[in-house]
């Protein structure tokens, strides 16, 4: 009981600093603009821990690679792999730069009000706006699915309690504070993220089971020579589950609103670099201990039901490796990986309501103040609503997680990317593209329930309206040049130029 109580203390600690820092940037949040963008003044390190801990979540740790861990081995690490390479490195390079110009040029502060500008689609922004509230509430319930799970074998507290002490602690300071206090608290998440992960692999790597590095590979071969194939047999699976979670990144509206939010153009260079390497460093790690719970576990703990509870893996791993002071900090691990990528989900979510259709739609006039409070109101409601998802406490977080992944990024991908960077895109090319990513989505989900199957339909979704967008572009009607010069800021030609040239060096 005393443990218990140590570890209560230690998360209450660690949650007045976010509400401090929360109250500190309500004094300078005056703006719709302040409060979902920070101002766009945000710096190079700060941006790049926003966008990697937006990334990583407890789903993660607890939902991915324990499970994926169990299932595959080794070659989980592909994951870690391309959301560094692609998820991070090429987002950055590719990306930031230009979304940074375009959005400035169109005063977009949200993925709705850029298609709606680049596009000029009134509708566009109304259905994306819709879709974004919708398909972002599993994906923020899987996250409190997983926070509840470590919770609930760590702490020994009640399931729904932890889902209570979550509302509280997430709402309360992003509700006070919006990004400024999202982007500051990301960055002691961030570093909390880092020291936690480097020693968490040096916690369960010194355990006997596993036998250091050198034992690592040959112990899980005894087991299952399966495991250590750096190739898995179910190589479709691993390839769909890469794709999904290092390529949708690009397409998500949370992880593409912090090239929005960065001061300028000069800042990338840095924050790529610290992006990528966050990144290796956190999802190697989570990966790592997911390739271990085979040498701790005969077999997966059982619920109360007596199904098998794939989440439960890495909290009881962690309970049963972990010395107190560590465990702590592993706690504090998960609870900042979760925290960020709630406040950041929860943020995008309530501003597609509150900018996209309340002040872009029905009441433009709108003014800052009152748009603000509004703001801070349906992040309360968005946050109510993805609890309702967690108190089921289902265990098919890679599914829920698959299916916001691939609706969002599917319907979003193509016609952000081609907005970016090819000038003939048409709005009926880009309409086809939302609506073919959501249906190859959802209808995929239907047809084919297996969870196993979930990433390769994401996936689908992500890459059919790659190719449906340019084929519709090329027989419908263009955009003036007066519109696009307005987009584009300069000519096309030279834009892309000057970002493959960057890319080179």
């Amino acid at each position: 009981m005393g443990l218990v109580l140590f570890r209560w203390a230690a998360i209450f600690a660690f949650v007045a600093v976010m509400i401090g820092i929360g109250i500190y940037a309500m004094r300078r949040t005056k703006t719709a603009s302040d409060f979902f963008l920070g101002g766009r003044d945000v710096g190079p390190w700060i941006s790049a821990f926003a966008y990697g801990t937006s990334y990583f979540s407890a789903v993660i740790f607890i939902g991915y690679a324990g499970k994926l861990g169990w299932g595959y081995g080794i070659s989980t690490l592909w994951i870690a792999i391309g959301n560094t390479i692609v998820g991070s490195w090429l987002a950055w390079k590719l990306l930031a730069r230009r979304t940074r110009a375009m959005t400035t040029n169109l005063d977009a502060m949200t993925m709705p009000e850029f298609l709606e500008a680049r596009y000029q689609s009134k509708w566009l922004k109304i259905v994306s706006a819709a879709l974004i509230f919708i398909f972002l509430i599993p994906y923020c319930g899987s996250v409190f699915t997983g926070l509840g799970f470590l919770f609930e074998n760590v702490l020994k507290i009640d399931y729904q309690l932890s889902l209570i002490v979550m509302i509280l602690i997430t709402g309360v300071y992003l509700i006070l504070g919006g990004y400024f206090a999202v982007a500051l608290t990301d960055f002691i998440q961030g570093l909390i993220m880092l020291v936690g992960t480097v020693l968490m692999i040096g916690c369960i790597f010194n355990q006997p089971e596993v036998g250091g590095f050198s034992g690592w590979l040959t112990n899980l071969s005894k087991i299952d020579p399966g495991l250590t194939q750096v190739i898995p047999k179910n190589w479709s699976g691993m390839l769909g589950l890469v794709l999904m979670t290092s390529l949708g990144a690009w397409g998500m509206p949370q992880m593409v609103q912090k090239f929005y939010a960065i001061k300028n153009e000069q800042v990338i260079k840095t924050a790529t670099i610290v992006a990528s390497l966050f990144a290796l460093i956190v999802a190697g790690a989570a990966y790592l201990v997911g390739s271990t719970v085979h040498l701790f576990f005969d077999a997966v703990p059982l619920n109360a039901a007596g199904n098998p509870e794939f989440n439960a893996l890495i909290p009881k791993l962690l309970e049963q490796t972990m010395p107190e002071f560590l465990l702590i900090i592993i706690l504090l691990l998960v609870l900042s990986a979760s925290m960020s990528t709630l406040s950041s989900l929860v943020l995008v979510a309530s501003s597609a309501l509150t900018i996209d259709l309340l002040q872009g739609v029905f009441f433009p006039k709108l003014d800052k103040k009152h748009s603000v409070t509004i703001l801070r109101i349906f992040c309360g409601i968005f946050i109510l609503c993805s609890i309702g998802v967690a108190i089921s406490k289902s265990d098919l977080i890679i599914k829920l997680m698959s299916l916001s992944w691939g609706t969002i990024s599917g319907a979003f991908l193509a016609p952000y990317l081609y907005g970016l960077f090819w000038k003939n895109t048409t709005k009926s090319g880009a309409w086809a593209g939302l609506i073919t990513g959501i249906v190859v989505s959802v209808v995929g989900s239907r047809i084919f329930p297996d969870e196993k199957i979930a990433p390769l339909i994401s996936i689908s979704a992500m890459i059919i309206p790659m190719l449906v967008v340019p084929v519709v572009s090329l027989v419908t009607k263009k955009f003036d040049t007066g519109h696009l010069e307005r987009v584009f800021g300069v000519s096309e030609t030279d834009q892309v130029g000057d970002d493959l040239e960057e890319m080179a060096g």
